[in-house]
């Protein structure tokens, strides 16, 4: 039977777009640097994350998670009847998005829709990913025109995964421990004047992540997983020391609970759509590292993945916005009181608190 077609005018392609990695260990550094540039990152800092890599022989999980999460895009997509070709660009590594925009130009799409691997706003997150596209739009005489997917951050799909994956986390840990364990959901961690100034008035970051994990709780106790006290810790901190970052580190709260006399605890990195280097170095290894030295029981959750319900989400957010632009009424599910987010960017949204400049998708 053929899917009946569903419209999603004005959008003639679906550009991924994503962070990037290293795929052997000889592009490790000059990735590194690409990251970095202009940050004031000492060489000894990119020496260390640099090993980081090269403990899983130089090469990044993420590339082939984006490769997954492209071949389920298009089995939903195909599924939902919407006949669009979809592209992938990354910020960091190839296929780098000038070079996607490129060849969306030469295949003659026109308007494009853009899902940003990030499901937050802070300028790392959101504005910096405008400003590559910005970049890229400018490399490209006759790029298509792009528009930015809005976060979803407590879109049901997105909270569906996660819950899940939480879920399934818990279910591992003993059950004379359950009644005691605690719950982390871990993100990346950003300078606190990042987090004062991201989204439209401040404090975004920290916001929407709280917003996400209780829509998760809250999940979990309908299907009558109540989990008790939960807290937002961060991981992956960069940068000069003398610059605050978000706290609690991932690895002194594990002390702090060992300290308290908690049994066990699951780290859910809600903050990350697939298990890529933050994931499997910074809690996969150095933390659980940190809970064996400590004797503290830790099960680490997925994260959304491919689980069919977040990508699912992709077409949704595709299908709302098409018909957004056409000027049409549509459902926009979230499930905190935060959300709907915007789908165009405020001006002033996610500064770039060290230079000016350019971004697409915002009315700056």
């Amino acid at each position: 039977m053929t899917a009946v077609q569903t419209d999603v005018s004005p959008y003639d392609a679906l550009l991924l777009v994503s962070f990037g990695g290293p795929e052997a260990p000889e592009q490790v550094m000059p990735y590194l640097e690409r990251v970095t540039a202009g940050r004031g990152v000492p060489p000894e800092r990119l020496a260390e994350v640099a090993e980081h890599y090269l403990h899983f022989g130089g090469r990044s999980p993420i590339n082939d998670q984006n490769r997954a999460f492209l071949a389920a895009m298009a089995d939903d997509l195909a599924g939902r009847g919407i006949d669009l070709p979809i592209y992938w660009g990354n910020r960091n590594s190839e296929p780098f998005l000038a070079d996607t925009l490129a060849r969306m130009r030469d295949d003659g799409v026109t308007r494009a829709a853009a899902f940003v691997t990030s499901a937050y706003s802070s300028y790392s997150g959101c504005r910096q990913y405008r400003e590559n596209l910005a970049d890229a739009v400018a490399a490209v005489q006759d790029a298509p025109r792009l528009d930015k997917l809005r976060h979803y951050f407590d879109h049901p799909g997105f909270v569906e995964a996660n819950a899940d994956a939480l879920r399934a986390a818990w279910d591992q840990l003993p059950p004379d421990g359950r009644a005691g364990a605690r719950v982390a959901f871990v993100t990346h961690s950003i300078p606190t004047a990042m987090q004062d100034s991201s989204g439209p008035a401040g404090g975004a970051y920290a916001a929407q992540h709280r917003a996400a994990a209780g829509a998760i709780v809250g999940r979990l106790a309908e299907q009558g997983v109540v989990l008790g006290s939960w807290d937002l810790v961060f991981c992956s901190r960069s940068g000069s020391p003398q610059v605050p970052w978000l706290e609690p580190d991932v690895n002194d709260w594990l002390r702090a609970k060992a300290d308290a006399g908690v049994p066990a605890v699951v780290l859910a990195p809600i903050g990350f759509v697939s298990d890529h280097m933050e994931v499997v170095f910074d809690l996969d290894t150095e933390a659980a590292e940190t809970a064996e030295e400590i004797g503290l029981t830790m099960v680490r959750a997925g994260t959304a993945g491919v689980h069919p319900a977040f990508v699912a989400t992709v077409g949704d957010l595709l299908v709302e916005r098409g018909a957004v632009e056409r000027g049409e009424g549509a459902p926009r599910p979230a499930l905190s009181d935060l959300g709907p987010s915007h789908d165009v960017c405020p001006a002033g949204c996610c500064p770039n608190l060290r230079v000016d400049r350019p971004a697409l998708c915002g009315r700056d």
